[in-house]
């Protein structure tokens, strides 16, 4: 094992933009064991008196997600959200076609609602733009938002919810340009239904903003020429933003390979902006749509066939991905991406959160944090604050898919006189000697720093040994006006300094 040296330049007038809170977001959908056996399980011992998992939220809380994207996903283009209200034992059991599961919607638009409050989330709602309407959808924005007298209020109202539920974002469909979706059409046909949806539910409540869909991954034949489309038609005030979805992995057991993948996140993200500020310019106009990424994950093993058909059932194990710690290194390239890119990307939603390729699973009344939790929860706890634009000068390599990526993956933030860093080694084989500098400032100590290691790239958190992966305390820094510290081979490093 050897030693190389790495150096991160920061200044503190070199900023990108403020780093939007809503990048870690959550994503909740009605899928597998995610809902029910997930969130809200009101058979289970640690039910609380709303049916809600206590363990479950606790651990939910842990990651501090500022808002979480419901219902759906490919379940929102089959869903009505009219069966999901109203006295429980007259909703409908329905068959859903997403992922051929059985749906009581025991859980729906309120019990939603009532989780986002517990866990101090901002909700956000996909409406139905596959086999629903842009009405049924207007509909929604009124029973959600509007104050009451009117009738979609006054049913909420009727429902034992008197203060409107001020949903603030709103996603115009889901996954619109892929085969598999129900209602899928072409940009053309989807623009008409999106600019009618948006229309109607921005005069409904002119506060909400719309999230238009975007391609569903950098793979789709269409990625790119259909942002365009849709973003032409639609422009930034029927659109505040346009989303972007991205799962990755590693099939062929490439680690150098798949910790390169960052290259081909930041040129995602930065193909879309390109289309959103071409239509600004376009169009000649003042305002531009922004980047949603609200779908996101490392997602590949549990794929396909079994995997995702319900056949029938009632909550069925689907995609319960089993992540190890090269996945949650992968996780923290993505918020790493998100920081870089704060001028564009303003939402981002992992997804999902419970049972579902999600950072917590549970087995009966068990619960088990998976290594991404670890790793989500040492960026998101250090939110808030300026992007910075960096200088890294260290060795790299040139990998097979992605290109050439240098040994070091990073991204800063400055809130006040607080600097916090994010430094991965990529390398899987040598300690990077990493110096950390600001050209206008000193850094004079160390806050809080935390280390996410493991012995190996596949080591994985499960029941019977549920901390082969965690996030540690790390004492390694010496601080005298610049910051040094060595991070072993793989090491995810996350600090809060304090400049002087």
């Amino acid at each position: 094992m050897t030693v190389k040296s790495a150096e991160l330049a920061l200044h503190t007038d070199f900023t990108i933009d403020t780093v939007d809170d809503r990048i870690f977001g959550g994503f909740l959908e009605h899928m597998g064991r995610s809902i029910y056996e997930g969130v809200y399980d009101p058979d289970s011992e640690h039910a609380d008196e709303d049916g809600m998992r206590t363990d479950v939220l606790d651990a939910l809380r842990q990651l501090e997600m500022p808002l979480v994207r419901y219902p759906g996903g490919n379940f929102a283009s089959g869903y009505h959200w009219l069966d999901g209200v109203g006295n429980k034992t007259s909703r409908p059991v329905v068959r859903e076609l997403a992922w051929q599961s059985i749906e009581p919607n025991q859980f729906g638009t309120d019990e939603f609602i009532q989780l986002c409050r517990k866990l101090d989330w901002e909700p956000m709602l996909a409406v139905n733009l596959g086999t629903g309407t842009p009405e049924e959808a207007r509909n929604w924005v009124e029973y959600c938002n509007a104050q009451a007298g009117t009738k979609f209020a006054d049913m909420r109202v009727k429902n034992g919810n008197p203060i409107p539920h001020a949903v603030p974002i709103w996603c115009l469909g889901n996954e619109m340009d892929g085969p598999w979706q129900l209602g899928h059409v072409p940009a053309d046909e989807y623009a008409i239904s999106a600019q009618q949806a948006a229309k109607m539910m921005k005069g409904c409540d002119g506060s909400i903003q719309t999230v238009a869909c975007g391609s569903s991954g950098h793979q789709m034949p269409t990625f790119g020429d259909w942002d365009r489309t849709i973003l032409e038609k639609l422009g930034a005030g029927l659109a505040d933003y346009i989303s972007l979805h991205r799962y990755v992995g590693n099939p062929d057991g490439n680690l150098t390979d798949y910790l390169a993948i960052s290259n081909s996140i930041d040129q995602q993200i930065e193909t879309i902006d390109a289309c959103a500020r071409y239509v600004q310019g376009k169009r000649r106009s003042t305002r531009r749509s922004y980047l949603c990424f609200d779908e996101w994950n490392v997602w590949y093993r549990a794929r396909g066939g079994t995997h995702s058909d319900g056949q029938g059932q009632f909550a069925p194990h689907l995609i319960e991905e089993r992540y190890n710690f090269e996945d949650a290194l992968v996780v923290a390239m993505f918020l790493m991406s998100f920081i870089r890119h704060a001028d564009s990307v303003k939402i981002a939603n992992l997804a999902q959160l419970v049972n579902v390729i999600a950072p917590v699973l549970t087995r009966g009344d068990h619960l088990l944090k998976q290594s991404i939790f670890y790793a989500f929860r040492m960026i998101s706890i250090r939110k808030g604050g300026v992007a910075l634009r960096h200088s890294i000068a260290c060795d790299g390599y040139e990998s097979s898919t992605y290109g050439h990526v240098k040994d070091l993956d990073s991204a800063s933030i400055i809130e006040g006189n607080l600097l916090k860093v994010f430094a991965l080694n990529r390398n899987p084989e040598d300690v990077m000697q990493l110096r950390v500098s600001i050209a206008d400032r000193a850094i004079g100590r160390v806050l809080s720093s935390d280390i996410l290691h493991a012995e190996s790239a596949e080591a994985s958190n499960d029941f019977d040994n549920p901390e082969a992966v965690i996030s540690t305390e790390y004492e390694g820094w010496t601080v005298k006006n610049d910051a040094t510290t060595e991070i072993p081979p793989l090491g995810l490093i996350a600090t809060t300094f304090e400049m002087t």
